[in-house]
């Protein structure tokens, strides 16, 4: 059989280490900011939370707005765009003098956090071959989670050894980082413009990006749950620290999604993403019900592979569905429940330890993973193919 299309071409691989510039700047954020706030400007659990989390709002409100003009005016403005005013406003965190403006600069960071990711996201899936969008989206994962993965080690580094000022201007520095690198970002698919589609208006919220959306959602409410509850959870079995839990997590799903990159292509976004949230559902029950460190280590695992699975194959059922002139757009709205999850998952998980304990969390999270499947199953996967069909067709 002849070879396909490349997917690993240049402005593929500038794409994807812009992407993962851009979030090891994030990533140096995490623990820089609750730790500025609690040291330096006397702030106690309300204000770490206010300061941390005013930057997811301001992504998840502001996320359709950057789809819209990702499709209208490009790729491209997003990523170089978001890089560089998220550049100037994290180099602003070093004239915060109290935790007023910190929060302020927290606000207006979501606004550069909306557009890249949106904008780098579906670029990656302009330069895709339509056979292996699944796998551009695993590789692109990979940044976002080598991003957050090195960026918190990096920020407490310097931190330690220079200061916060210095720990901003690093940030700031991978920012401007992604921004020279974002530059090959191709503003339009070939052959595309900017054009929308006739008959058409365009909407905030782009319908392919819902169904698919609210399963990721439901899912990844128990992936809060984990991230969250586990730390608390480990002693209750024996183990000393979560440090080796999150090891075995983060080891998993990055050799899955590189090693495993083409497995929603080849089997099927449907099948793979029903297999995810299958296994999703086993690891949490495992935490739940047995309550050891071989059940902890054993549902960890099983955990892990259903998240190395699930995003690339409901990203391929979003993009499979939508016109490449709306393809910024459905990808924005598919991005806004990973916001509400995170938001919201935490502190409804919170109510259940709160009445009953860690593994009562678990065992929620993996009823929802339960309602995620069937919701997959019973409404969202034949619509999803229908579309595709339709836009095939056409």
């Amino acid at each position: 059989m002849p070879a396909g299309p490349p997917l690993l071409t240049r402005r593929f691989v500038l794409v994807t280490l812009a992407a993962l510039a851009y979030f090891v700047g994030l990533g140096i954020l995490v623990p820089v900011v609750p730790l500025v706030v609690e040291r330096e400007l006397d702030g106690g659990g309300v204000a770490v939370g206010v300061a941390v989390g005013a930057f997811s709002l301001t992504a998840a409100i502001l996320r359709p707005w950057a789809g819209l003009l990702g499709d209208r005016s490009g790729r491209r403005l997003l990523v170089v765009g978001g890089s560089v005013v998220l550049a100037v406003v994290v180099a602003g965190y070093t004239l915060a003098g109290g935790l007023a403006a910190l929060v302020l600069l927290r606000v207006l960071t979501g606004v550069g956090e909306a557009a890249v990711f949106v904008g780098a996201a579906t670029a990656v899936q302009d330069l895709a071959p339509a056979s292996r969008r699944g796998e551009a989206a695993s590789y692109f994962s990979v940044a976002v989670y080598g991003g957050l993965a090195l960026g918190p080690a990096l920020g407490e580094a310097v931190l330690d050894g220079a200061g916060a000022d210095a720990a901003w201007l690093v940030s700031s520095g991978c920012c401007l980082a992604a921004a020279v690198l974002g530059w090959w970002t191709p503003p339009f698919p070939p052959g595309e413009s900017g054009r929308r589609v006739p008959g058409r208006r365009p909407a905030l919220l782009h319908a392919s990006g819902l169904g698919p959306g609210f399963v990721l959602g439901l899912s990844l409410i128990g992936f809060a749950g984990f991230t969250t509850f586990v730390p608390l959870y480990v002693d209750e079995v024996g183990v000393s620290s979560s440090g080796a839990v999150f090891s075995t997590f983060a080891v998993i799903v990055l050799s899955v999604r590189v090693v495993g990159a083409r497995i929603p292509d080849r089997a099927g976004p449907v099948r793979v993403a029903s297999t995810a949230l299958s296994l999703l559902t086993l690891g949490l029950g495992a935490l739940a019900v047995l309550r050891s460190e071989a059940g902890l280590f054993g549902g960890t695992a099983l955990f892990a592979l259903g998240t190395s699975l699930l995003y690339p194959s409901l990203m391929r059922l979003v993009v499979d569905a939508t016109p490449t002139a709306e393809r910024s757009s459905a990808v924005a709205t598919f991005s806004i429940f990973f916001d509400l999850s995170q938001g919201l998952g935490a502190p409804a998980l919170g109510v259940v330890v709160a009445l009953a304990d860690e593994p009562a969390a678990f065992a929620v999270g993996a009823l929802l993973q339960l309602a995620a499947l069937a919701l997959l199953r019973l409404k969202v996967a034949a619509r999803a193919e229908e579309a595709a069909a339709t836009l095939a067709a056409a």
